[in-house]
């Protein structure tokens, strides 16, 4: 269920988390099954007050007859209604009124229900998922009301172009199985489910035998296991339950297929795929070496080829789709319809090319290093971490099946690779589905992009037969290098990684009213190397050191962030002085990043949200960066130079600083890095923000057409964050969004105006704004802007119960806790608030000030800021 904070799973990607040696857990796991097959796995995981509880059920889509396609799905949605021990909407708001959040997610092969709670409330999490699956109501007026929001959310999806084409790859890779039809279902199957349906849909296939408990946080594993019996031990097996068996992955080849779809797109969105054996078989490790090696990231072949070399695509990417009957290799791309025909023979040409001698032992090793990395920080936080250990359980890879997995990455080289592509990547296995432009069509024809492929491809001969997939204890402190540079330390060695964030004064504040975008250009520009190393030796640099680098400019600040294995420090700090020191702005890298910017500005203006928030500054603000538009308008961007970026990095290099360093590093190294860093130059330019202004009109509707559904935000003018108020903001945003939360209870479990509502709040030390957003049918626009404005009439004239309140205030306090866990949120959040002259326990003040607001706080602030007010109103029309 698409929600404030996690998304709908459309399919599982079993992402094996993949350490080295000494990044294994420090408990194993306690794995118990009850009398009646009912699994238990717990472990203990103190490093924060949080507990992750998930329920994995061998129930998805693809146990589903065609008839009731979807039911999997709608369940889900359903279980979070009324239920034996809770009224409808009660779910949610017992777990958020406790501080945790909820949700759920549908695949082809699974269900899973999830609670993130504080420690000390996961009895409650226990409890809730099991009254929500074995006490579910299903009442028909309910049912009804939810069919509504399940076909909002299948209109949605046909607005997403990587849903659209994917929908068209399933049907044609498994047209005669469950997988090949929408996890979602259609609109005639959906209409059709009843209440007996869904009770016969639990009795079926929500056997004991067929469920893992997963609990995670700072619990202890004996109770957990007793709690579970309590509410899991009497339920019953009636009915043998056979393991699915993997489906024959076809070698016959009656490819390529093209399919083609013409409308309302800027880009033309391209997706490629194979038919590939799914989970815990011996090709599993090495199909996701050779995707990574292809597409996986900035350093891999496909992506330095077309999008860096030859410039035909704004993005290319490669994945492994593992599924337990059967899988997927997909290769994705983004880009101009003017270059359709260029990268499609190339690409053709280089996959008709590939071999296991095709990639270096270097490239291989840096492969595995990063599918390690990638995986090990699932651990990283408690839910990740209770995520990696319940999969690996669920479907059957055993109590040492990371070690297996690890040892399966290890053995991968240049004979395997060349065994799976020539097994599984071949002309007459391609399928491929592609979303253009409308001008595009008859210029561009299957049969013609098929020819392409027979001819750059010529299909060889295999002779195979068909195969069947068988904390650290220092504390944090505050340094002052140098006038208006200061370094934050944040130690934390539970995991040998370090982050860092760098943030300056100044980004888009910098500019001049007709510079919009040159400081998101130069932000990019400066990843693509130094003075003596250029953009590949940059990519690989970071590769080989499983690192990531990221620039960006914001409306008041410019920032580098990077996150490495502790062992790499010395590397990436001199890494990370040289970029700041020596970018290169080199004219063809350059050109290459107007390139991706002004791809950037088309792709999110053929989303509806994207469109959205690339004008909704500009339209609430008239003065200022704050009216800017981020990423610039395309005429300007493409008159940028390297010099007007040297120049605006010059002048942002001398802005004041903080940086902030969270993870397991040496003292010592660290500030003479940042004392080093002080130097260049060695004098800060005083930074001058500015107010901004709010602007005349209140009123603007923005069109895309051939879209499904309408968008709308309702904007209300709120103080900075400097504001006594700024408590109550933050709590009132909690109390109206989320599952549990007013606008979602009313909005869409009473009203069924939309899929998606809810609120957030943005401030700045200057200014802010409280917005309240849905999705909705078009004719539904005008009762959903009369809904919000009937609830913010509530809310100013009646204060809040103290139920809904004690709901905010514990939801407010789990928000900070689940937000804190990584170590780059850490530091970034240090480095901002430093930068912005609060100390580095800001926000925890701010949620105990909210602690102690109550229900005519919020009431008086409500009444203040929002209910005298005239909204900003922007909507998103079809």
């Amino acid at each position: 269920m698409y929600f404030k904070r996690i998304c709908l799973a459309l399919a599982l990607v079993l992402l094996f988390a993949a350490p080295s040696a000494q990044a294994e857990e420090t408990a194993a796991p306690t794995l118990t099954v009850l009398k009646n097959g009912f699994t238990v796995l717990t472990l203990r995981d103190d490093r924060f007050p949080l507990a992750s509880v998930r329920l994995y059920v061998h129930a998805g889509s693809a146990y589903e007859t065609p008839e009731q396609s979807g039911i999997s799905h709608l369940l889900e949605h359903m279980v979070f209604k009324s239920t034996a021990k809770r009224a409808e909407g009660q779910v949610a708001k017992d777990v958020e009124g406790a501080g945790g959040d909820i949700n759920a997610a549908t695949s082809f092969d699974y269900t899973v229900f999830y609670t993130d709670m504080p420690a000390r409330e996961w009895r409650m999490g226990m409890d809730v998922i099991h009254d929500m699956l074995f006490g579910a109501k299903f009442n028909p007026d309910e049912l009804k009301r939810e069919k509504e929001v399940v076909l909002a959310e299948l209109e949605q999806g046909e607005d997403n172009p990587s849903q659209r084409l994917f929908k068209t790859l399933q049907a044609q890779i498994w047209p005669d199985s469950a997988y090949g039809r929408p996890i979602i279902g259609s609109r005639k199957t959906v209409r059709a489910v009843t209440s007996e349906d869904l009770h016969a849909h639990i009795g079926k296939y929500y056997q004991p035998q067929s469920m893992t408990l997963v609990v995670v946080g700072d619990v202890e594993p004996g109770e957990v296991e007793a709690e579970a019996a309590r509410l899991f031990g009497n339920l019953q097996n009636d009915r043998a339950v056979t393991p699915p068996v993997p489906a024959a992955v076809s070698l016959s080849g009656n490819g390529p297929r093209v399919a083609l779809e013409f409308g309302g797109f800027n880009k033309v969105y391209l997706r490629a795929a194979f038919e590939i054996p799914g989970m815990n078989t011996p090709d599993e490790a090495g199909l996701e070496v050779l995707a990574r090696l292809l597409g996986g990231d900035d350093a891999s072949r496909l992506y330095r080829m077309f999008k860096y070399e030859k410039r035909l695509v704004d993005d290319i990417h490669v994945a492994p789709m593992a599924l337990e009957r059967t899988g997927m290799f997909m290769i994705g791309a983004v880009l101009d319809a003017d270059n359709l025909e260029a990268f499609w023979k190339g690409l053709a040409q280089e996959l008709a090319g590939l071999s296991g001698d095709s990639f270096s032992e270097a490239e291989i090793a840096r492969a595995k290093l990063n599918l390690e990395d990638g995986l090990y920080r699932t651990k990283e936080t408690v839910s990740g971490l209770a995520a990696k250990i319940g999969l690996f359980n669920f479907f059957g890879y055993g109590p040492q099946g990371e070690q297996h997995y690890l040892a399966s990455l290890e053995s991968v080289d240049r004979a395997q690779l060349d065994r799976l592509i020539h097994t599984w990547l071949r002309p007459d296995a391609l399928h491929a589905a592609m979303l253009l432009p409308k001008a595009e069509q008859g210029a561009v024809t299957e049969k013609g992009l098929e020819k392409i492929i027979e001819a750059a491809w010529p299909a060889a001969k295999t002779g195979l037969a068909e195969t069947t997939a068988a904390g650290g204890k220092a504390g944090p402190e505050i340094l002052d290098v140098a006038a208006g540079r200061k370094l934050v330390l944040l130690p934390d060695a539970t995991l040998p990684y370090v982050s860092l964030s760098l943030v300056y004064k100044g980004g888009d504040a910098l500019l001049a009213p007709d510079q919009q975008g040159l400081a998101a250009l130069a932000s990019e520009s400066m990843l693509q190397g130094t003075a003596s190393m250029g953009a590949v030796a940059y990519r690989d640099y970071l590769a080989d050191r499983a690192a990531a680098v990221d620039i960006s400019a914001g409306r008041e600040s410019f920032t580098l962030e990077t996150r490495f294995p502790a062992r790499f420090t010395p590397d990436l700090l001199a890494l990370v002085s040289e970029t700041l020191a020596a970018p290169a702005f080199d004219a063809k890298d350059f050109d290459r990043a107007k390139s991706s910017q002004l791809a950037a500005v088309k792709a999110r203006e053929d989303k509806p949200m994207g469109l959205a928030f690339r004008n909704l500054f500009p339209f609430l603000f008239k003065n200022g960066s704050y009216a800017y538009k981020r990423l610039g308008m395309p005429k300007a961007v493409r008159k940028y130079t390297p010099e007007q970026a040297r120049a605006f990095w010059k002048k942002q290099q001398a802005m004041p600083w903080v940086l902030a360093v969270c993870g397991d590093f040496d003292r010592k190294e660290i500030l003479a890095f940042a004392k080093e860093l002080a130097e260049k130059p060695k004098t800060p330019t005083p930074f001058a923000p500015q107010t901004p202004e709010w602007g005349e009109e209140h009123a603007e509707t923005l069109s895309l057409p051939g879209r499904e559904q309408a968008h709308l935000l309702m904007v209300y003018p709120l103080p900075g964050e400097t504001s006594p108020d700024t408590p109550a903001f933050k709590l009132l945003d909690d109390v109206l969004s989320g599952q549990g939360g007013l606008l979602f209870g009313d909005m869409r479990d009473k009203q069924s105006l939309g899929y998606t509502v809810t609120s957030f709040l943005w401030q700045t030390p200057k200014t802010g704004f409280l917005a309240l957003y849905i999705g909705a049918d078009p004719d539904n626009t005008a009762r959903a802007r009369a809904a919000f404005a009937k609830i913010i009439k509530r809310l100013a004239t009646t204060p809040l119960d103290a139920k809904e309140l004690e709901r905010g205030k514990n939801l407010l306090w789990g928000d900070y806790h689940r937000g804190r866990q990584s170590q780059l949120a850490r530091s970034d959040q240090a480095a901002r608030d430093v930068l912005d002259g609060w100390s580095l326990d800001h926000e925890r003040r701010e949620i105990e000030a909210a602690m102690n607001l109550t229900g005519e706080d919020l009431r008086r602030v409500v009444k203040k800021y929002l209910a005298g007010g005239d909204p900003y109103v922007m909507v998103v029309a079809p």
